[in-house]
C-alpha cells in the first residue's frame, strides 16, 4: 500500500532499492497519467499518495524516475521502488485465536472468519491467518510463494475452511491434490437474480481485468486463450425471489473464481463490492424494497460466500477426510431475511 511506503529515495542509485510493484503496460493502452494508471492497479492507494511517491522519486518507468504527470504508453515497464523491503515479507507471529476444526501432527483445518486476511499483503500487514500460524507453530513449510503452511487460500471477506500443512511432506502431497483437482471444495453463495437452470457449469479462462487490475475477468471470444483455465459447477439450493442460494463446487482454484464466474453468467454475488454486487441488481423500484436490501447489506457487510465443505486425502494415512462448517451467522441472517421477504411478497 503506497500510503505506508512514502520515503525519500536516492534518485541516482537503484541497487539498494526494493521492488514493491511492477507492471508492464498492455499494448492497447491509450495515453494515461501514471498516477491514474497506478490507482487502478494498487489496492488501497490514493492519488495523493501516488503523487507523493512520484515526487520522492519512487516511481520508475523503463528504469528512469518519473513525475506523476508522465503518460504511460504501450510496453512501458513501471516499477515502484522503496528503500525498505515490502512489509508483507516481514512476518511477525501474533497471538490471534483460531477456530481449529481438526489438527494432528501433519496438518490442521481451520474455519476462517470473514474479515481475516489469509496472508500479509498490501494494506494488510498484521492480523492475518499466517501471523496467527507462525505464532502458534515453529518451522511451518513454505509453499511455492514462500508463505508458511498455506496450501490454498480464500478471500478476506469469504468465510470458511482452509487446510494448513505442518510438514514438507504434507505441503507437497496436499498441493498436488489441489493442482490435480482431486480435492473437494464446496462453497455456498447468495447471488443476484433467479438462476435459470437448476444446475450448470461455468467454464472460462480467468485473468486480470485489462482496465481494473483489482478485478479478474473471464476471457472469451478472440481473447479466450488469455488467463488460466477455470471451471465452477453450481447447483440451486434455494430460490429466494430476486436472489438465489447456490452450491458452487470448484474444479480449479483461481483468484476470485466463484465471484468472477457468477458475474460472468449475470449473477453477481450479493454485496460483492469489488464486482458491483453492492448495488441493487435485481428487484423492484419501491422505496421499501430498497430499504429492505440496504438492511440486508448492513447485516451482511461482505460478499455472500462461505467455504462450507473441504475434502482431501490425508498425506500420512491415505484416508479421505471431509470437513463441513456451518454457514456463519451474518450470512444466515441475510438468507432468512430473504426467505421472509419472499413469503410476504409472494414472489415466484
Amino acid at each position: 500500500m503506497i500510503e505506508d511506503y512514502i520515503s525519500n529515495v536516492p534518485e541516482d542509485d537503484n541497487d539498494d532499492l526494493y521492488e514493491h510493484h511492477a507492471f508492464t503496460v498492455d499494448k492497447g493502452q491509450s495515453p494515461l497519467r501514471i498516477d491514474k494508471y497506478l490507482m487502478n492497479r494498487i489496492e488501497n492507494a490514493t492519488r495523493n499518495k501516488i503523487q507523493e511517491g512520484a515526487k520522492n522519486g519512487s516511481i520508475f518507468v523503463n528504469g528512469v524516475p518519473v513525475k506523476s504527470n508522465y503518460k504511460v504508453k504501450p510496453y512501458d515497464v513501471i516499477k515502484v521502488l522503496f528503500a525498505h523491503p515490502p512489509y508483507e515479507n516481514l512476518l511477525v507471529g501474533e497471538d490471534i485465536p483460531l477456530d481449529v476444526v481438526y489438527e494432528d501432527d501433519t496438518l490442521l483445518v481451520v474455519n476462517k472468519p470473514a474479515g481475516m486476511v489469509v496472508h500479509p499483503g498490501h494494506g494488510n500487514y498484521s492480523g492475518t491467518l499466517i501471523n496467527a500460524l507462525i505464532y502458534r507453530f515453529d518451522n511451518l513449510p513454505n509453499n511455492s510463494s514462500d508463505r508458511p503452511g498455506l496450501v490454498h487460500r480464500i478471500d478476506k471477506d469469504t468465510s470458511g475452511l482452509l487446510v494448513i500443512a505442518k510438514t514438507e511432506q504434507a505441503m507437497a502431497h496436499l498441493s498436488l491434490q489441489f493442482a490435480e483437482k482431486t480435492s473437494e471444495r464446496e462453497y455456498v453463495a447468495l447471488v443476484w437474480g433467479n438462476v435459470e437452470n437448476e444446475e450448470g457449469t461455468v467454464e472460462g479462462n480467468i485473468g486480470r481485468h485489462p482496465k481494473n487490475r483489482l478485478q479478474n475477468t473471464v476471457y472469451f471470444g478472440d481473447d479466450a486463450d488469455k488467463g488460466k483455465p477455470a471451471i465452477t459447477h453450481y447447483k440451486v439450493l434455494e430460490r429466494l425471489g430476486y436472489v438465489t442460494l447456490l452450491s458452487c463446487k470448484l474444479e480449479t482454484g483461481r483468484t476470485h473464481q466463484i465471484r468472477v464466474h457468477m458475474k460472468h453468467i449475470g449473477h453477481t454475488l450479493f454485496n460483492d463490492e469489488r464486482y458491483g454486487g453492492e448495488k441493487i441488481l435485481k428487484g423492484t423500484t419501491f422505496t421499501k424494497y430498497k430499504q429492505f436490501v440496504d438492511n440486508c447489506f448492513k447485516i451482511l457487510p461482505r460478499q455472500a460466500l462461505h467455504a462450507k465443505t473441504l475434502g482431501f486425502i490425508h498425506p500420512k494415512t491415505g484416508e479421505f477426510m471431509r470437513f463441513e462448517s456451518e454457514i456463519p451467522e451474518d450470512m444466515q441472517q441475510c438468507i432468512e431475511k430473504w426467505r421472509l421477504y419472499v413469503k410476504h411478497q409472494d414472489i415466484e
